[in-house]
Parts: C-alpha cells; sequence; structure tokens
C-alpha cells in the first residue's frame, strides 16, 4: 500500500521539525486516504483495532484527533474507557473490553486499552504481581483468537523522552486550556519513569509476538508521530481506493407561496 501514502515530506527525511504548514498539508493528503479508507471498510465489512499506549504525555490524544477529525465517528469509534466500576473489578479482567472490539464496517480505537493491566495497574499497585504474569501470559491467545474472528489488530506505543515528557506536563499546569488533562494519577506515575520502562519492557517482550507486534513511535515531534503513525496504519491495512459516482447537486424546489415567518428570532449576539 506504498503508493498511497507516498510523498513523505522533506522534513521527515532530514529529521528537522516539520512547520505547520508543512505538517497541514501532509495531514490533509492523509485525510484523504483515510476516507477512502473508511468507504473501503463500510463496503467490505472489515474489522479493524487500532490500540494507542504510551506514558503520560506522549500524545495518544493528539493522535487520534488527528487521525479521526475528517471521518465519522460511526465509523472510527474511539473507545476510553473509564476507571472500572466495584462490579467490572470482579469480571474476567479482558470482559469490559470485548464488547468494544469491532464488528463489521467498524474501525475501533483504543486510547489506553487491555494494557492498562501491564502498564498503569501494575506501576500503581492497582492489582497484584500475579494477575500482571497471568494477563501478560493471556495476552496472546486473547489476540490470537481476535485475528482468528476476522479483526485486523494493530498495536501503536508512543514513546516520548524524559525531558519532553516535563516539558509537556508543565505546559499542562501553566496552561488553563490544558490543566484538564493533568490528573492526580499523572502527577502520581511522573515520578516513576523507569517503574514504567521495566513495565513496558516486560509487556513487550511478552506480548510482541508475530501475529500482534507492537509499533514504537517517537513521539517528541508530535506532529511527525501522528504522521508517521497515520501512514503506517494505512500501510499496513490492504484498502483499496472505490470508485465514486459523479455528485451533481439536484435542483431546489420552487417556494410556492412559501414566506419567512414572523416568528421572532433569538439570534447569537454577533461579537466577533
Amino acid at each position: 500500500m506504498e503508493d498511497k501514502v507516498a510523498g513523505e515530506s522533506e522534513g521527515a527525511r532530514t529529521g528537522n521539525r516539520l512547520s505547520g504548514k508543512q505538517y497541514e498539508k501532509e495531514l490533509a493528503r492523509l485525510h484523504v486516504e483515510l476516507v477512502r479508507l473508511q468507504q473501503w471498510t463500510v463496503h467490505t465489512g472489515a474489522k479493524i483495532c487500532v490500540v494507542f499506549e504510551g506514558r503520560d504525555g506522549a500524545g495518544k490524544g493528539g493522535t487520534i484527533k488527528a487521525l479521526t477529525e475528517r471521518v465519522s465517528p460511526r465509523i472510527f469509534r474511539v473507545i476510553a474507557l473509564p476507571a472500572p466500576t466495584e462490579r467490572e473489578k470482579t469480571q474476567m479482567y479482558f470482559q469490559r473490553y470485548i464488547p468494544h472490539l469491532p464488528a463489521a464496517g467498524e474501525i475501533a480505537l483504543f486510547d489506553r486499552s487491555w494494557y492498562n493491566r501491564a502498564g498503569v495497574e501494575r506501576v500503581m499497585g492497582f492489582c497484584t504481581p500475579e494477575q500482571v504474569q497471568t494477563f501478560l501470559k493471556g495476552v496472546p491467545l486473547v489476540e490470537r483468537a481476535i485475528i482468528d474472528s476476522g479483526v485486523i489488530l494493530l498495536k501503536y506505543w508512543l514513546e516520548v523522552s524524559e525531558e519532553e515528557q516535563t516539558r509537556r506536563l508543565e505546559a499542562r499546569i501553566h496552561d488553563e486550556r490544558k490543566i484538564w488533562k493533568l490528573s492526580p494519577m499523572d502527577l502520581r506515575s511522573y515520578s516513576r519513569w523507569y517503574d514504567y520502562s521495566r513495565a513496558r519492557d516486560d509487556m513487550f517482550a511478552a506480548t510482541d509476538t508475530d501475529d500482534a507486534p507492537w509499533y514504537v513511535v517517537r513521539s517528541d515531534d508530535k506532529r511527525r508521530a501522528r504522521l508517521n503513525l497515520i501512514s503506517h496504519l494505512l500501510q499496513n491495512i490492504p484498502y483499496t481506493a472505490l470508485p465514486r459516482e459523479k455528485v451533481k447537486l439536484p435542483k431546489r424546489q420552487k417556494a410556492e407561496g412559501y414566506r419567512e415567518s414572523d416568528h421572532p428570532l433569538r439570534y447569537v449576539p454577533e461579537r466577533f
């Protein structure tokens, strides 16, 4: 599928940060391909599941937003589950995630996923070491079953440096538009960099399989990370552009006596 995402920018080849103009140009091109992917998915009944994981501040939310801003939320479904309820804590661990897997004609995007158990739950002590080991042992079997059911499964880990994570989290503290992104859990997790590194390494060792490999995205440059991830996703799904009929707007009906209502309307004041 290389021809669908060919045309890598000069900035991406040289390693320099992309300018806003370069980024918007490349993203617009990729958005066209994502619309084609959407049409192909609906037409063929394909089932696609994409997992987004990474450290706090690695850019998962921004990447998902960039990926979905020009497609239908009914087809590209974003799943970001809250903390489990008391009832869910007593279920089989994977049970709360299974209902969110894609049906025919859907693309499910997990903003964090069942891998919470290998990451935040392990590091923050929300589960036992035995539960972590049971999870890591079972994941390849569950993912094999998901794939055998006809789902295309892609797993991405966004990797951010210590320095860039610090810069981004500090920016959330000082920017009132971003303060909602900084949770008490983020603050508690921040000091445990190497605990997360060990958890990540163990997770990769147990779950980076031939059936469902992990793909790591360097995300210190957010713009490049978004473009690289979307390009890779498109290259790893065997979609094709469907033929489109030429669209022409029909003629509007005649007024046939209609006139504007006399009912007074409350217009929003024009302040800008």
